[in-house]
């Protein structure tokens, strides 16, 4: 049988995060992200948190942290660039937080570039997560 060459990669799916189960049972997020530093959950709560206060700014770094450290994430997972990140498994959920609250931030400041890429990002990464956070 031949291979589909347009078939989309496995979704990729990042291991258990403690920083995640930290914040569940309602810990601060910046003193998890202090201990955790590798969790995207922890940045992205304080990416929501600061956009919440009015914070852009601080929203925006926050969210580009815990983005690049999902990322990381990502590509110790195997993650080759593309493919579907599912929105449905847990653990994946601090990733897609943060890259929906960089989007939001970028959008915020007037970065539309930043803005279109992330939310076409999110949207490849895991259609779900786009509707579910926008």
């Amino acid at each position: 049988m031949p291979k589909d060459l347009l078939a989309q990669p496995p979704g990729t799916e990042l291991p258990a995060d403690p920083g995640a189960s930290a914040l569940a049972t309602g810990a601060d997020p910046a003193e998890v992200a202090a201990r955790v530093p590798t969790s995207s959950a922890a940045w992205a709560a304080l990416a929501d948190r600061a956009f919440a206060a009015g914070n852009v700014v601080e929203s925006y770094a926050y969210a580009r942290v815990g983005y690049h450290r999902g990322l990381d994430a990502l590509r110790r997972a195997g993650w080759k660039g593309h493919g579907p990140v599912p929105f449905e498994h847990e653990p994946n959920r601090g990733f897609l937080r943060a890259l929906h609250a960089l989007a939001r931030a970028a959008q915020a400041i007037g970065e539309q570039e930043e803005y279109e890429r992330c939310s076409s990002f999110l949207r490849d990464s895991s259609p779900t997560a786009a509707d579910t956070l926008s």
